[in-house]
Order: C-alpha cells, then sequence, then structure tokens
C-alpha cells in the first residue's frame, strides 16, 4: 500500500528552463530554429547596478523500503534511518489537469514547468518558443516621488539575486539564487544544479548583480529539502540578503519575486501571500518527489525564478522559489505545459536557511523523521475527502514507536495544524526542526488521544 493516500495530491514539478542535446534532424536545444530566438545568458557587456536614491531602502522522500513493505516515511537511499512520508504519487499526464511544474532552469527547451510546485510531474519539454537574450539589469529608484511598496522592496532585495548557469552532458539550463555571504555562498534549488535530475557531472557558473560572471563549485545539495550551496570562485563585497522570520508570514502579506524567469535577469513581480504551510509534493514519480510545506503566491513565478527570492514589503527574503501549478495544454498525443497562472509556490525561508547552514558547516543536512508509513484515510469510502493520514507501518526503534503510535491509528493534527492526508503530514513533520517535541492528534478506534513526539534526523 503506497503513502500516497487517496486524492490527487498537491505535486509539482521543476520550473526550470533547460538546453537539451539534438535529436538527429533537430536543432541543437539552445540553438533557435530558423526565425526562432531562444532566451538564454544575458548578453555580454551590460551596464553596472545601478544604486538606490539616498534615504530610500536600499516522514521524508522516498527511499529504499524493505521488500514486502509499503512505500512509505523511509529516509533516501544510503540514509541508514526509517521513518519517513513518501511524497504523493504524481497523477497522471491528461490534458487541462493542474499540476505543479518547478521553477528551476531557464532553456531554449523548458524542463520542467515554473517556478515550482503544484500537482504536477516533472515538465520535460523542448517546445518552448522563447526570446531574444537580454541584458541584466539592474533595480534602481530614479523617482523617489512615485516610488511604491514594491519599488523600495526590489530596489534592497535585488542586489542579493543572482543567475544561475548550469551546464551538463545532457544539456544546459539556468535558475536563480540568493546570497548569504559577503565572500560568495548562494543558496538555490536542488534542481537547478542537478539539471532537474538529468545525472553526470555539471559545471556551475554565477552572474551576479553587477554583471559579473564567476565560476562556482556546489557545496552541497539536498534533494529531499531541494536545497543547493554553491561556492563562488574568489569573490567578496556581495551583498547578502536579509531574512525576515518566514513563521511570521501572513496570508494577505505583500510578496515580491525576484529571479530570472526565462533567463530574464533581476525580473521583479508582485503579489500576496495566498496560503502558509500548502503541503506541496514536486516531481514525476515516487522516486523524485519532494514535499515542501510552502508559501503559496499569486506573484509570477516561471521558468527560471527557481532558487530566487521571495521577499516581503521590508525586502526581506521569507521564501525561496521553487515551483509553480500549471495547466496541461496540446491536443493528442501532444503534452506541454502553461507558464505563471497565478499559483506557485516558495520553500519558507526558515526552513531554507537551516539547511542551507547545515550544508556549509557540515556539507549535507539533516531530514526530520517521525519513523511511520502511512495514507490518507478517506471519508466513508469517498477518495475525493481526506479525514487524515492512516498509519500503516510504525518502524521499531524510531520516534513514533517511542512515542507509541500504532498501525491503525489516524493522524488528524500536528500541533494546531490540521492534517486530511498523508501529504499534508510529510510536509508538516519536514518543515520542523529534528529534535523539535510535537503533539500528534491521533484518532484511535472510537476515540482520540494525544501523543507527545520528539522528532528524529536521518544524520544523528
Amino acid at each position: 500500500m503506497n503513502d500516497h493516500g487517496t486524492r490527487t495530491p498537491v505535486t509539482g514539478a521543476w520550473a526550470s528552463s533547460a538546453w537539451q542535446q539534438p535529436t538527429p534532424g533537430q536543432p541543437a536545444g539552445g540553438q533557435p530554429a530558423a526565425g526562432q530566438t531562444v532566451p538564454g545568458y544575458p548578453a555580454p557587456g551590460h551596464p553596472a547596478p545601478g544604486q538606490p536614491a539616498a534615504g530610500q531602502p536600499g516522514s521524508v522522500p522516498p527511499g529504499s523500503v524493505p521488500p514486502g513493505q509499503p512505500a512509505s516515511s523511509f529516509p533516501p537511499p544510503g540514509a541508514g534511518q526509517p521513518g519517513y512520508l513518501p511524497p504523493a504519487a504524481a497523477p497522471s499526464r491528461r490534458d487541462g489537469r493542474l499540476r505543479i511544474g518547478v521553477a528551476g532552469l531557464l532553456a531554449g527547451a523548458l524542463i520542467g514547468g515554473g517556478a515550482g510546485a503544484g500537482v504536477a510531474v516533472l515538465a520535460d519539454r523542448s517546445d518552448s518558443t522563447g526570446s531574444s537574450p537580454v541584458a541584466a539589469q539592474n533595480v534602481t529608484i530614479t523617482n523617489p516621488e512615485t516610488a511604491t511598496a514594491v519599488t523600495a522592496a526590489a530596489a534592497k532585495a535585488a542586489p542579493s539575486v543572482v543567475t544561475v548557469y548550469v551546464t551538463g552532458s545532457s544539456g544546459a539550463g539556468s535558475g536563480s539564487g540568493v546570497v548569504l555571504t559577503d565572500d560568495g555562498y548562494v543558496l538555490t534549488n536542488n534542481h537547478v544544479v542537478s539539471l532537474d535530475g538529468a545525472g553526470g557531472s555539471t559545471a556551475v557558473s554565477v552572474r551576479t548583480s553587477d554583471g559579473a560572471l564567476h565560476d562556482a563549485r556546489v557545496v552541497g545539495t539536498d534533494p529531499v529539502y531541494d536545497v543547493a550551496v554553491l561556492k563562488l570562485d574568489g569573490v567578496s563585497g556581495l551583498t547578502p540578503a536579509t531574512f525576515a522570520d518566514s513563521d511570521q508570514v501572513q496570508v494577505g502579506d505583500m510578496a515580491v519575486a525576484i529571479g530570472a524567469p526565462l533567463g530574464l535577469s533581476d525580473t521583479v513581480t508582485d503579489g500576496i501571500i495566498s496560503a502558509t504551510g500548502r503541503a506541496v509534493a514536486t516531481g514525476s514519480t515516487q522516486g523524485d518527489a519532494t514535499v515542501i510545506d510552502a508559501l503559496q503566491t499569486d506573484a509570477a513565478i516561471n521558468p527560471g525564478n527557481s532558487g530566487g527570492a521571495l521577499v516581503n514589503g521590508a525586502g526581506e527574503v521569507i521564501g525561496i522559489n521553487t515551483a509553480i501549478a500549471t495547466v496541461a495544454s496540446g491536443g493528442l498525443g501532444q503534452q506541454s505545459e502553461s507558464g505563471n497562472i497565478g499559483v506557485g509556490f516558495a520553500i519558507p525561508g526558515n526552513v531554507a536557511q537551516r539547511i542551507a547552514q547545515e550544508i556549509m558547516d557540515t556539507g549535507s543536512a539533516r531530514t526530520t523523521y517521525l519513523g511511520v508509513s502511512a495514507q490518507t484515510a478517506a471519508a466513508d469510502g469517498n477518495s475525493e475527502i481526506g479525514t487524515g493520514a492512516q498509519v500503516v507501518q510504525v518502524q521499531p526503534g524510531t520516534p513514533a514507536a517511542d512515542a507509541g503510535l500504532r498501525a491503525g491509528d489516524v493522524i488528524t493534527a500536528v500541533g494546531d495544524r490540521v492534517v486530511t492526508t498523508s501529504t499534508e503530514l510529510t510536509a508538516a513533520v519536514r518543515s520542523a526542526t529534528p529534535g523539535d517535541q510535537v503533539t500528534l492528534s491521533v484518532r484511535r478506534g472510537n476515540g482520540t488521544t494525544q501523543v507527545q513526539v520528539t522528532l528524529g534526523s536521518t544524520n544523528d
């Protein structure tokens, strides 16, 4: 029995653009067909960034499962610890169906559909038309009297957002990133640096807000949280981003997305926070899916935005843009993904910061886990209505076992957060820090009980 539950999950595909290796008779991915141009690296010789006017504000992914055991919250291969809830399986690809794409790479051919998350599969597409390469531009306040809150937020945050270029044996693409330190540590998405899991070695370079292009190396990645950290070679004096407490973000707050959608560096879009604590599974199958406890926004996010900043009205980072919901289109035998439809998702800044700091300190990060396999409990047999995450199996020696959870228990809340599906349980557990004590509301038989659990970590 799978952990993906009984109803269509919010899942996703990487929102990135990538140039693919050509097939016989086709132009190279990244090379425009006759009469077409393709978005790509910013043109050389673009101007240095302007400066603001004086006074202006500058649990867990699927892994190895023992024979005969259900897919569940087991850790990834090699983690050596049990206890992860796998994300929901992606739905079948059907025209007109809502799906989620990761907004990761940008290229002549889109790999991944958009910046982020959603009910979808990885959007591996070679059908984008693209546009002419555009030189990087900088956000500058030129008229303080007419500047808006978005102007001020963008002017403060834009110097801390970079464009990431990745080249591998199977193709190339680009995404976005956020500067963590003045000496060149940069936070981005794992799916950006891995070219949406294409495999093989890659070369990475980063264009900073002043237009300079730098070689970079991958310090470490965490596919579970879709986070990666880069280190730029021989740089100093970069502008680190300021992070806000993402736990304090409220629905309706201003949200400004900054990144390089479709290769257009320093692009700014705005909207609001549409939802918090949105359980989103990205990826086309259980094997490559990632579940995040996302911030949802209607700020426009598109392929190439992945890894870029979602900031508040003060220009402080509250999230890392990662995925978007898209709508399948195309006729019989054709599949393509739409771009932004106003439903984008970002990894909360608190989670992204924790994972990035652990990667910087040790080269890897801890994954929070509970120690159960679970499936969505349906209401009176109606698979469209979840009533909780039903425990299928409890792994010995895990936090769940220590807390007395049993097979058949239905977890309906983590703390004050309601849980209606197994994906929501995965997201709630994963958003916590290893060692956190949480209270689970558990439906057992005809009654309800409270169970205290101290969450574990794969690397402890």
